[in-house]
């Protein structure tokens, strides 16, 4: 295990005492270097830190399984969108509408506050009529009219769910498998293991978009490192002039001055962590040489200038905006095609308490072809077959109506069953898993839980859930937590 020392030896026996508390290691973990061969102090199976400046190629490499993916397009719509008016077809609800939920199908779960005051929860049929589509017969409803065209390559999940009702909790679960911020997120997990195919870019994308006004917002503990080593965070790429802030060199700063400039910090900076052995130092580092590359990749991998007119045809009108959802559907496979590993697609919105019939279709119409396109564009480039594409929202939303039937009614949060689909990447396609009550209220058949869908992505990866651990304050953490189950069943 010597290639796969954390901690130098010596770094450590020449260090100070107060730069070795200073790094936050400690005279326990200092005693636990010790007794377990410096293989531990900060994971379970890592590898040296990253030579400051050059490619992190992850603890792993290849992973421990074998592969049927190399990289994941994690797309959250966030805020929730409505299963029952979109991919879960429930005719029943139709007939009952306006009659009360029966209380035996409600029962006792977790609901909203915002539906805790209500003394009647009378069913609301879906505001959109479903068909059956492809060779599959997979029912979706109109608001989703080109993602209809593709349900053979997609394999519906209708019994994913959570405990959490409210939105943040429930995305920062989503995303890191734990509902508090803190904890490092799944794309963080990924470029830890896997680390970078392309240098010159991240491993590891943020894009953010939203096209109608509402009350939540995604925030930076989505894509966070948590206690990961800094650099394998989300890099957020913005709509504008400066995709990624503060990569460009400040006026007056020449290529060449900034490139002196970082050897003097590198040079530097190796030697404090000579001195201190904090594995943060040359994490730093290694964002300053990704930043210092980026000046020329970032401007490349976002001028779409050089797509046909029938590629931007294929994404839709707003393609041609940059920052909207459609844009950075288009971006999101410049970037796969150049190695990037892990890209998190969000498009907030969704949270339609209100005039759910009048605002579901706009946020469905900004999303809808965009989504269908990017597995599409994928297809066609020979893509798809090992890029993984994981598409839905945080939780659900219920069948009943809040606030009771009218013109203006919405639909509370639900996390008892939701829909999510997923393509490519090993998946085995045109089907659908799990099996919901008439009133997509209950699960039946085949739950499926967050820690579940984090098994699945990390076993298509070629990484085992179980076994990609970091140690931090005294215990080993996983993506997973204890829990998660690769879902076999829709493996191809």
């Amino acid at each position: 295990m010597a290639d796969k020392i954390q901690i130098d030896r010596a770094a450590l026996m020449n260090a100070s005492r107060r730069a070795i508390l200073g790094t936050g290691l400690g005279l326990g973990a200092l005693a636990a270097s010790e007794l377990l061969g410096l293989n531990r102090a900060f994971g379970k199976g890592d590898m040296a830190p990253p030579v400051a400046g050059g490619p992190d190629k992850g603890v792993l490499g290849s992973g421990q399984l074998v592969a049927k993916a190399k990289r994941v397009i994690s797309i959250h719509m966030w805020g929730a969108v409505s299963q029952v008016d979109t991919f879960s077809y429930k005719p029943l609800l139709y007939k009952l509408h306006g009659q009360e939920i029966p209380e035996s199908v409600k029962g006792n779960g977790k609901i909203s506050a915002m539906s805790n005051h209500q003394s009647s929860f009378p069913i609301m049929k879906p505001f959109a009529e479903f068909k059956q589509f492809g060779q599959c017969g997979r029912y979706v409803s109109d608001l989703f009219p080109y993602t209809a065209k593709i349900v053979d390559d997609l394999t519906f999940i209708h019994t994913v769910h959570t405990d959490h009702v409210n939105h943040d909790p429930a995305a920062i679960f989503l995303h890191t498998g734990f509902q508090l911020a803190g904890r490092p997120s799944a794309g963080a997990w990924v470029n830890y293991a896997l680390g970078t195919d392309n240098a010159q870019l991240p491993s590891y994308v943020v894009l953010k978009s939203q096209y109608q006004s509402s009350g939540v917002g995604a925030n930076s503990s989505a894509w966070s490192s948590g206690f990961l080593p800094s650099h394998h965070q989300g890099v957020e790429f913005r709509a504008g002039a400066e995709p990624v802030l503060y990569v460009g060199n400040p006026d007056g700063q020449s290529k060449e001055e900034r490139r002196a400039q970082l050897d003097l910090i590198g040079k530097l900076s190796r030697d404090q962590y000579q001195q201190t052995g904090d594995p943060e130092i040359l994490s730093k580092v290694t964002q300053y040489e990704m930043a210092y590359r980026m000046q020329d990749s970032v401007p490349e991998v976002t001028d779409i200038s050089d797509e046909p007119e029938y590629i931007l045809d294929m994404y839709g009108p707003e393609v041609r905006r940059p920052g909207t959802f459609a844009r950075n559907c288009l971006l999101t496979r410049r970037m796969i095609e150049r190695g990037v590993k892990f890209v998190q697609l969000m498009q907030v919105g969704w949270d339609h308490h209100t005039n759910i019939a009048s605002r579901h279709p706009v946020d469905c119409w900004a999303v809808d072809q965009p989504s269908a396109a990017l597995v599409m564009d994928l297809k066609q480039r020979g893509l798809l077959d090992d890029t993984l594409v994981i598409w839905g929202g945080e939780f659900g939303r219920t069948c009943y109506a809040q606030g009771g039937i009218s013109e203006i009614s919405g639909r509370d949060h639900h996390g008892g069953n939701f829909t999510m689909w997923m393509a490519g990447g090993g998946m085995k396609p045109g089907v659908e898993y799990g099996q919901t009550d008439d009133f997509s209220y209950n699960i039946v058949k085949d739950p499926v839980a967050i820690h579940d869908l984090h098994a699945t992505m990390m076993y298509l990866l070629g990484i085992d859930h179980k076994q990609l651990t970091y140690h931090y304050q005294g215990r080993d953490f996983r993506l997973t937590d204890v829990a998660g189950e690769v879902i076999t069943g829709i493996l191809a």
